[in-house]
């Protein structure tokens, strides 16, 4: 079939078409290595495919479940941002339409920031809902990060546009919600809807940041997020905790001790 194809024609047709069994075959049975190439990329496209949509199944097991008990819309939760030195932490809730997935969803912190940006845009055009709570770093610091990430998830339900008739939420903790709920271990890696939440929760706290950021210039919060990097540490200790500092938090507190900045942090925490 495309033995006489130029090769301009044959790239145009495989990325625009794709190919069946027989085509693919032609493909890795041409004569030039170029179009070879071009079938096992048809190929290994394929075979991303079908271990992501094998991905998605299981990851959306659990709500597919609560969906055939008659739970059918089913909230996924998550919050973003309790190791901080800096900044509020944020919880999303999110729902979708029984039965829609968005393919690529995953555990935040597994996402580049890029992917995780175009997923969150995603995210926002097909959920049937989406909520967020936000608990600053005065009332972290009078609760606890505790009591702070459970306010901040029933804020993020309680935002939510719809009544959800059923919660999962991330952790082994749960908050005092408005219907039935389950706390998932690891919830962000093994179920879709709080998967979702937790990249939704991540983006809008990273974007609150950098609004902090240009209010409070000088200790990187756009860049390090409020984490305990080595940078963030030697900016306290040089400037002094500003008013969206965690005071209770170990780093901060240490400042009039004159230690903060000493332990070295990790600029990976961030992301």
């Amino acid at each position: 079939m495309f033995s006489d194809w130029p090769m301009e024609q044959v790239e145009a047709w495989v990325q625009a078409v794709g190919a069946t069994e027989a085509e693919i075959e032609d493909l890795l049975a041409d004569g030039r290595e170029e179009v070879r190439r071009w079938g096992t990329w048809v190929l290994e496209q394929r075979e991303r495919l079908a271990c992501e949509e094998a991905r998605m199944v299981r990851l959306c097991q659990k709500e597919r479940t609560l969906v055939r008990q008659g739970f059918r819309l089913v909230a996924g939760v998550d919050e973003a941002g309790r190791g901080p030195l800096a900044g509020p932490v944020v919880a999303a809730a999110v729902v979708f339409p029984p039965g829609l997935v968005v393919p690529g969803v995953r555990d935040s912190k597994t996402l580049t920031p890029a992917r995780r940006q175009l997923l969150y845009d995603l995210i926002r055009r097909k959920a049937l809902a989406v909520g967020v709570g936000v608990v600053p770093s005065q009332i972290i610091d009078e609760q606890n990060i505790l009591q702070a990430s459970l306010m901040a998830m029933r804020r993020a339900v309680d935002s939510l546009p719809v009544v959800p008739n059923y919660c999962l939420v991330d952790g082994n903790r749960l908050p005092e919600l408005p219907c039935p709920a389950e706390a998932v271990v690891d919830g962000d890696a093994t179920c879709f809807v709080i998967a979702a939440a937790s990249i939704v929760a991540k983006v809008y706290r990273d974007r609150l940041m950098a609004e902090l950021d240009r209010q409070y210039p000088g200790y990187g919060l756009a860049a390090h997020k409020g984490y305990p990097t080595r940078a963030h540490l030697e900016a306290i200790r040089r400037l002094g905790p500003s008013p969206v500092h965690r005071q209770t938090f170990k780093g901060v507190r240490d400042w009039e001790a004159g230690t903060a900045g000493v332990a070295g942090g990790s600029p990976d925490l961030a992301e």
